[in-house]
């Protein structure tokens, strides 16, 4: 009886095709072979890799991309998948490049340990919202530009109607103008309403996808969704970028260099210094740039933070760069250990028991309204404010 060989396999997947290769695990090369990305073609890939030999993994190229499809069909099979890197430059200038070539080179990056999980198939979703938000963004703001542009060529008696206007407040009063006589001013004021309508369902399909986004987000990681300046979109991120599996980060300076804010040096003669990494997924650094932004104009510690290192003569940007390095080492601890969020539930019923105010509760601690507001619901997490905020309810 032949014992059947040891064999990995390697996708090279495309949009419309997929190529795989097999080879044994003492790196001979055993078949390969291409298929389309269709159903019927992911069945027949998965096929074809089962019976090659006794099959320990398979690496896949772009598993969370192309690779998406035909690595549902492999995990369904009860085939183990892994994510592999594409050919670096210098294996590409002396082997060449072509789909059977990537191919067998993901099935050599199997053997040799150049591998990560594949992401955790449930933030699919949270992906596809996130990425649709983002887009709505762009647009949104490009379609803001736009007014700003036409009325700074526009008529004077347009420009001077909406001159002192911006944001919000520009888009109402451009939608609620009356179309003027001139037909030159009226045709800028027919451009400018369109904008402004655009810019109005824009902004109501931003705010459906982020109520879409955070009931998902809070499910999939509350703790991290409760850390102060931590939104769902800025979570959601976080989560896309780790892959919502602990398992994918190996260590808290890998997850740092993934979010491109380990620091790198930068000193030369008598300067001693870092500076920013310009690598790793760079909608992670951002979502950690605008964390950083929220907790430097709100969070008190953060703020006397800012203090004593700008007394030491360090720069905004040093600041910043320390900040996002810090928040990184927090986010990981979030993501790959057991945190327990605090309740917050029993204080709004317990103000109300009381008849107090949400502006007389803020006021007894010399912050907005809104801020009381979002600790109640959870929406922020501030453990010593909660736990002062609680005990005023009990003596008030």
């Amino acid at each position: 009886m032949t014992v059947p060989d040891r064999v990995v396999a390697g996708i090279d997947p495309h949009a419309d095709t997929i190529h795989v290769a097999v080879i044994t695990t003492t790196g001979k090369l055993v078949t390969d072979s291409e298929f389309p990305t269709t159903p019927d073609g992911y069945r027949r890939a998965v096929t074809f890799v089962t019976a090659a030999g006794d099959l320990e993994r398979v690496g896949v190229e772009g598993a969370a991309g192309y690779g998406a499809g035909v690595s549902r069909a492999l995990r369904t099979a009860g085939v183990e998948v892994v994510d592999v890197a594409r050919p670096s430059r210098a294996d590409r200038r002396r082997a060449g490049k072509s789909d059977q070539i990537d191919a067998y080179h993901a099935a050599r990056s199997v053997l040799a340990g150049r591998l990560s999980p594949v992401k955790d198939p449930s933030i699919d979703g949270m992906r596809a919202l996130h990425l649709a938000r983002r887009s709505a963004v762009k647009a949104r703001t490009a379609t803001m530009n736009q007014i700003v542009s036409i009325l700074v060529m526009a008529p004077d008696p347009v420009r001077e109607k909406f001159r002192n206007l911006k944001g919000e407040r520009l888009v109402t009063a451009v939608i609620r103008a009356r179309n003027p006589l001139e037909p030159a001013d009226h045709n800028t004021v027919t451009a400018l309403k369109v904008l402004a309508e655009r810019h109005r369902h824009l902004t109501g399909q931003i705010d459906q996808l982020i109520t879409r986004i955070d009931p998902l987000v809070t499910a999939a990681h509350p703790a991290l969704r409760a850390a102060y300046g931590v939104g769902p979109d800025t979570a959601a991120q976080l989560l896309i970028t780790a892959g919502n599996n602990p398992d994918r980060l190996t260590s808290e300076a890998s997850f740092a260099a993934l979010c491109g804010v380990a620091p790198v040096p930068a000193s030369s003669g008598k300067t001693s210094r870092h500076r920013l990494s310009r690598g790793g997924d760079r909608a992670a650094n951002n979502a950690l740039y605008r964390i950083a932004l929220v907790r430097m104009s709100n969070h008190t510690p953060t703020k006397a933070y800012v203090a004593r290192q700008t007394s030491r003569g360090r720069s905004k940007l040093e600041i910043i760069r320390m900040l996002k390095r810090a928040i990184a080492r927090e986010i990981y601890r979030l993501l790959t250990q057991p945190v327990t969020v605090p309740d917050y539930s029993d204080l709004r019923p317990a103000r109300q028991a009381k008849n107090i105010t949400l502006t007389a509760a803020a006021n007894q601690f010399g912050l907005w309204p809104t801020t009381i507001s979002r600790l109640e619901r959870g929406q922020q997490r501030d453990d010593t404010l909660a736990q002062h905020y609680r005990d005023w309810l009990l003596t008030a």
